[in-house]
């Protein structure tokens, strides 16, 4: 069996596909250990992977709201953190990996790397068209190219470049990859890790699904809750129900857009739960009658049991709706990020709408119910779960890290 080192960092939807692909590592006999900030202790730990908390790395906790310039600084710190790439090759020093696992953002530590001569592979974690091209062209590119880390350059010197995205949506997944390097097959596409999702209507929901999801027979009412524990909610028969989530991370205005979608649906026939995660106090927004507002809840649970999804179009998350087969809203929340990209991609696979975040709650309204209604979007969004989940991307992700490690 095998010895993989991943290396990532505390920022959200970038974590999951790792996990996955860890989780299935160690499934099939293999050693899996997780560099990472120590918030993310207790998510890599829950797999059953060792964690070693970063001893170097500068501090990072991208759920605190700052402003546009703040946030743009702290995440170019952490990316370009040598520190990261110091804890990195002293770890791969004391217990020699086969395969060193990178985050695609972590440049720092992916440089560092490189010049240890350890065998690595870069993971990426969203479409790799958004990290090739809008990311690597853009303010970010440009700001760690000035320290020496242009993003092609180096994820370059990897041995694989891993995609966890469907290669059907990533709009990437039919480049012509020969003029991006010499070797055609360093780029590969292990699909969208979302293998541990349970098709929604496919059948009964397990009690392990509907733990925190109120009974059938509960009446609607609206609520505030810290988290996990949502007020009671419809019958099968009554309103959908629909999942908002705008991300784990801060943004600017995410206070005032969930507000607006709260006030889009007081109007509407649906059931909303609404997700903030740490960036938002849930008592800080107004909540009408047909919904809930939770710090959180695991969608893996409540998705079996929703109709749609409103987010900011993270591609963990919105891969995991699909997945669910359940049609998604997108207003991106970051100009800078891949949520645009991932919300066209969305809306031009006929499986969701894209939607502007200075949209107005009528907007909104309008749309989700026009979502709602439509049975093309439903179809499609079951037709993408479907592939999603065939494609076993984790399994697929692991399949090739141990053909690497050899």
């Amino acid at each position: 069996m095998s010895d993989f080192l991943f290396a990532t960092l505390d920022a959200g939807g970038n974590l999951p596909p790792a996990l996955g692909i860890g989780r299935e590592l160690l499934r099939q006999g293999h050693r899996v250990r997780f560099l990472g900030h120590a918030r993310q202790a207790t998510a890599v730990e829950a797999t059953g992977a060792e964690f070693i908390p970063y001893r170097h790395a500068a501090p990072l906790d991208l759920a605190v709201p700052a402003a546009a310039h703040r946030q743009f600084a702290a995440m170019l710190s952490a990316f370009s953190d040598a520190g990261i790439g110091r804890d990195l090759v002293a770890e791969a020093r004391r217990e020699p990996p086969d395969v060193v696992v990178i985050d695609c953002l972590l440049l720092g530590a992916i440089e560092a790397a490189a010049t240890a001569g350890l065998r690595h592979v870069v993971l990426v974690h969203s479409f790799f068209a958004f990290f090739d091209g809008p990311f690597r062209h853009g303010p970010m590119g440009a700001a760690l190219s000035l320290k020496g880390l242009p993003p092609r350059r180096v994820m370059q010197q990897a041995e694989r470049v891993l995609v966890c995205a469907d290669p059907v949506l990533d709009p990437a997944g039919s480049w012509d990859r020969v003029s991006w390097e010499s070797a055609p097959d360093k780029v590969v596409w292990s699909g969208a890790v979302v293998d541990d999702v349970v098709a929604a209507g496919a059948g009964t929901p397990s009690a392990e699904q509907l733990v925190g999801v109120p009974p059938p027979s509960a009446a609607p009412s609206s609520g505030v809750s810290a988290a996990g524990t949502l007020s009671p909610g419809p019958s099968a028969a009554g309103p959908p129900r629909v999942l908002v989530s705008l991300s784990s991370t801060a943004f600017p205005g995410q206070q005032e857009v969930l507000q607006k979608i709260l006030d889009a649906a007081s109007g509407l026939p649906v059931e909303l739960i609404v997700t903030t995660g740490p960036a938002v106090d849930p008592a800080s927004l107004s909540v009408p009658g047909n919904a809930s507002v939770h710090r959180y809840v695991d969608h893996n649970r409540i998705m079996p049991d929703c109709r749609a999804v409103i987010c900011h179009g993270g591609h963990a998350t919105s891969m995991r709706a699909l997945a669910h087969g359940l049609p998604v809203m997108v207003l991106p929340m970051h100009p800078l990020m891949d949520q645009h990209m991932v919300g066209k991609a969305i809306s031009n696979a006929g499986a969701g709408v894209l939607l502007k975040r200075t949209s107005s709650p009528d907007q909104i309204g309008a749309a989700l119910a026009a979502l709602l209604a439509s049975e093309s979007h439903l179809k499609a969004a079951v037709y993408i779960g479907n592939r999603l989940r065939r494609g076993a991307g984790a399994r697929a992700g692991a399949r090739i890290l141990a053909d690497l490690a050899g």
